[in-house]
């Protein structure tokens, strides 16, 4: 005869053995799961130096030194055509598994402006890492202290006080444009190489405003060379520690607050990699992009550069780009882009 306890023994035993045959499997099942076996490319979609291929290369410091992948990566640039060279590559690598492109709306938006062989529904959206603010910046040789005065200004004589952006038919000449629209004014948008470029042509009073990201104006703004008129964004953004003797990124007032008719207009970081790759591929490099944001490396990223922290992944990353690209299509068509 069997004794109460014994039985209960019994159980405990089964129990564990099952929950070990599980945890056996489940271990199994993880290291079962796709991981690359060769050397992944990273390309940048744009040219040496910039905020995008700075990023990329964080990316590839954070998973060297954090041993988040069991193979090498290499980074490429591939910048001709505000980056389409790199999409065109991608679209080109159809299954391979082991690329990915680092860039910004433009894996969506360029194909919308110009013939450039692919549609970002010949890729696989990875994530987006990050988002960049765009403050409307102007010349501290100019008396504007506020963004309301700066506009009426511009209504009042627009050839007077030019837009400066990076590149044409990108995101600083898309944001004059929907300022154009919704404002009532006339930018002439003048188009240079880089938003360092742009900000050198404020500092020196050749143009009355830019749009640069936080980080593309720093040195300036610390040099009392620009003055931040707003940011546009439904709320101040929220690094509090001073840059300058005076003013922190948070005391820069929202656009909106400031009477513009813009709530937020910000662009994101993204990774994409090649269209035809299976949703294993897909995962890992989600869950890789996942590990490399949760770093202190990136943490000091996002607060040097006074970017935004914004992991967005799967359906809701696909919900972006439809937002975005929305957004933008009517923007381009009113623009006849």
């Amino acid at each position: 005869m069997v004794s109460p306890s014994s039985k209960y023994l019994s159980k405990a035993l089964v129990a564990a053995s099952v929950a070990v045959a599980f945890g056996a499997s489940g271990s199994a099942m993880a290291a079962d799961a796709w991981q690359p076996t060769k050397n992944v490319e990273i390309i940048v979609a744009a040219g040496p130096g910039g905020g995008t291929d700075q990023l990329a290369r964080l990316i590839q410091s954070i998973i060297t030194k954090h041993d988040l992948m069991k193979v090498s990566t290499v980074v490429q640039n591939k910048g001709g055509g505000n980056g389409g060279e790199g999409f065109l590559d991608l679209k080109l690598s159809k299954g391979n598994a082991n690329k990915i492109i680092v860039g910004t709306n433009n894996a969506y938006l360029l194909p919308m402006v110009a013939k450039l062989g692919y549609q970002w529904t010949d890729l696989t959206p990875v994530a987006t890492v990050a988002q960049d603010d765009f403050i409307l910046w102007t010349s501290t040789k100019l008396p504007f202290t506020n963004a309301k005065d700066y506009i009426e200004a511009v209504k009042a004589d627009p050839a007077k006080y030019p837009m400066g952006g990076s590149q044409s038919k990108d995101v600083d000449q898309t944001l004059t444009m929907l300022l154009n629209k919704v404002e009532g004014t006339n930018f002439t948008y003048i188009p240079f190489k880089s938003g360092g470029e742009a900000v050198t042509q404020l500092a020196g009073g050749h143009i009355g405003s830019n749009t640069n990201n936080p980080s593309e104006s720093l040195s300036q703004w610390k040099a009392g060379q620009v003055r931040p008129l707003c940011v546009f964004s439904k709320e101040r953004m929220v690094y509090t520690e001073k840059v300058t003797d005076t003013q922190a990124w948070s005391d820069i007032p929202t656009c909106a607050s400031e009477g513009l008719n813009i709530e937020e207009y910000r662009f994101p970081r993204t990774v994409f990699m090649p269209g035809g790759v299976t949703a294993a591929q897909q995962a890992f490099y989600v869950e890789l992009l996942r590990k490399v944001t949760q770093t202190q490396e990136f943490k000091d990223y996002l607060q040097r550069g006074a970017l935004v922290p914004s992991f967005v992944a799967g359906d809701d990353f696909k919900k972006l780009i439809e937002e975005d690209s929305a957004r933008a299509r009517d923007i381009f068509r009113s623009a006849k882009w």
